[in-house]
């Protein structure tokens, strides 16, 4: 009866592993996934096949990916969730949608319930609210509903800064709130579910009834993915491979626990201490030239 993951853990080997912990005095987790390294560099390539995998269970519903099964109809199916994308000259944040979704069904185990991208009408809409909505199970009859925001910027501080500033917007505007977006959600789960028990099933989550006898729990959560710039020097570069592998490990490990506190200072600011937060922060070498890239890839199957 309960919704799935699409992918499984192969996606996870892509990375190394190296930060998964807790934020102290929040509820929130931050986590360090470094793309695997070759001769020096990210292996983009390996990266992009993985994600000409997953990217149509990212783009269409699954009901609509069900059609086209159903029918053989696969050329269809990839030309229908290539649409989506903007173009790839001015596409600079559905490359990070994209790796979310990715880390959330492989890694937090939440499979999604609804994407930005999924009730786009054309690849030129543009909605506002949460990059997608996965779903956590916790614990028994207890749940999570995990919104994502995707940012990328040279600057790690400036990604998280960004993020944090458009969840509180997102908690606490009038139109386009996290209310609307629930009541968007209730709206689309018949695209989500194949059959009416498990509708039913996720509708009692998403919109439970505290008036019964051992009631859902259900409470909001949130997924950021930072996206950054590591940039090595001449000098890592011409370093021996197994050199270069520990140096940018180190670099970027460095990097990102020094920016705990101002994940926590965040959560502080806005006052957001009664959300859970997963952080996903991801580095990229020639960021600007390598999200565009990727849509690129994806969408023209190169």
């Amino acid at each position: 009866m309960e919704l799935k993951s699409t992918m499984s853990d192969s996606f996870l080997e892509l990375f190394y592993k190296e930060i998964e912990c807790g934020i102290s005095e929040t509820y929130s987790k931050l986590n360090l996934h470094i793309l695997k390294i070759e001769n020096n560099q990210f292996c983009y390539p390996e990266l992009i096949r993985h994600l000409q995998n997953h990217f149509i269970s990212f783009a269409l519903s699954r009901k609509e990916k069900q059609e086209f099964l159903k029918d053989e109809r696969y050329g269809e199916m990839f030309a229908a969730a290539a649409s989506k994308f903007r173009d790839y000259n001015v596409n600079e944040g559905e490359a990070g949608e994209l790796l979310l979704f990715c880390f959330l069904e492989a890694h937090l185990k939440a499979p999604k319930i609804l994407t930005k991208l999924e009730i786009k009408l054309s690849s030129n809409d543009y909605a506002k609210g949460s990059d997608g909505i996965h779903l956590l199970k916790v614990a028994e009859k207890e749940y999570q509903l995990v919104f994502g925001e995707s940012k990328l910027d040279q600057k790690l501080t400036t990604s998280i800064t960004n993020a944090f500033k458009s969840i509180h917007e997102f908690i606490s505007r009038d139109r386009n709130s996290i209310s609307d977006e629930i009541g968007l959600l209730n709206s689309q789960l018949c695209k989500e579910v194949f059959d009416e028990d498990s509708y039913q099933f996720v509708k009692s989550i998403v919109m439970p009834k505290a008036n019964v006898d051992n009631p859902i729990v259900k409470n909001n959560a949130f997924a950021i993915f930072a996206g950054f710039e590591v940039a090595p020097t001449i000098d890592e570069k011409k370093m021996t491979n197994s050199d270069f592998l520990k140096e940018i490990k180190t670099k970027i490990k460095k990097e990102v626990e020094a920016k705990m506190s101002h994940i926590k200072s965040k959560i502080e600011e806005y006052d957001l201490h009664g959300y859970t937060f997963y952080v996903y922060t991801f580095p990229f070498m020639k960021l600007d030239e390598t999200r565009k890239n990727i849509i690129k890839k994806l969408i023209r199957a190169e």
